[in-house]
């Protein structure tokens, strides 16, 4: 069996199912480039419900809750390019190397993903390449054509968090997330404590490294980019008021951010 043969036979996305990749404001005239790799809950038709219960599937192990709403909304008050990830990180999670144990999950927290054990290899790699690279793959472009076109770009990777994990309560409303690069996640880190009534974290409730995360390390930190993690707190965003007041309140912030940064930008 050729290699042409072997894809269409371990084929994962069909007709009917929905492109892995979701744009707003393409394009838009901000230097803020918004990335969301846990976006959506959507499962291919193929895998069914992937074993679990539909109350399982909407919970935060399929996708980061509230973080569209933000992101949507964000983009357009920003006027800022968002690409964005319509399928549920149990299917693959696009915010991990492919050969990390957890790309393919199957435990999440303590749940267990009955249709990701003993999958094949031919199958793995049908995950990555339908879902995980066609959404890697736009974020290079979009970035090379900033680049061609001498644009300033800043990186800024949307997530959202659980309020209670393994039983313990998480205070932060909102965290910054960072790895090597501390320009952006400092300035916005600043901000967020101005603001009086949050409790923020500083790489907090995660923070990015090379072994866990892949959009902030390979696209920002590799490229040379500007850039910082956004962790918000899933209770608050659960509802259309509390995503358009988060959005609201991060265009504000990163408007003022962007005064801050142009002349590193322009530099």
């Amino acid at each position: 069996m050729d290699l042409h043969t072997a894809e269409a036979a371990d084929r994962l996305l069909g007709e009917d199912d929905t492109p892995p990749v979701h744009e707003e404001n393409a394009e838009g005239t901000s230097p803020f480039l918004l990335t969301a790799d846990h976006y959506g809950r959507m499962l291919p038709h193929a895998l069914d419900d992937l074993g679990l219960a539909e109350g399982e599937l909407v919970r935060h192990i399929g996708w980061d809750i509230g973080i569209a709403g933000v992101a949507d909304r964000l983009a357009k008050l920003l006027d800022a390019h968002l690409i964005a990830q319509r399928y549920s990180r149990l299917v693959i999670d696009c915010n991990r190397p492919p050969a990390a144990a957890s790309s393919i999950p199957v435990i999440s927290e303590a749940t267990a993903i009955p249709r990701n054990e003993g999958i094949s290899d031919g199958e793995r790699a049908a995950r990555r390449r339908e879902i995980f690279e066609p959404y890697h793959h736009r974020i290079d472009a979009a970035i090379d054509r900033r680049v061609h076109d001498e644009r300033p770009t800043v990186l800024v990777s949307l997530h959202s968090f659980t309020p209670v994990y393994a039983g313990v309560a998480r205070p932060w409303h909102i965290g910054a997330l960072y790895n090597r690069d501390t320009v952006l996640p400092q300035l916005l880190l600043k901000h967020l404590r101005a603001e009086g009534d949050l409790v923020v974290g500083d790489n907090e409730p995660y923070a990015v490294n090379d072994l866990t995360d892949y959009t902030i390390p390979v696209h920002g930190e590799a490229r040379g980019l500007v850039s910082t993690g956004i962790e918000i707190r899933q209770d608050l965003i659960t509802d259309h008021t509390g995503q358009q007041q988060w959005a609201e309140r991060l265009a504000r912030i990163f408007a003022e951010i962007e005064v801050e940064l142009r002349p590193k930008l322009l530099g």
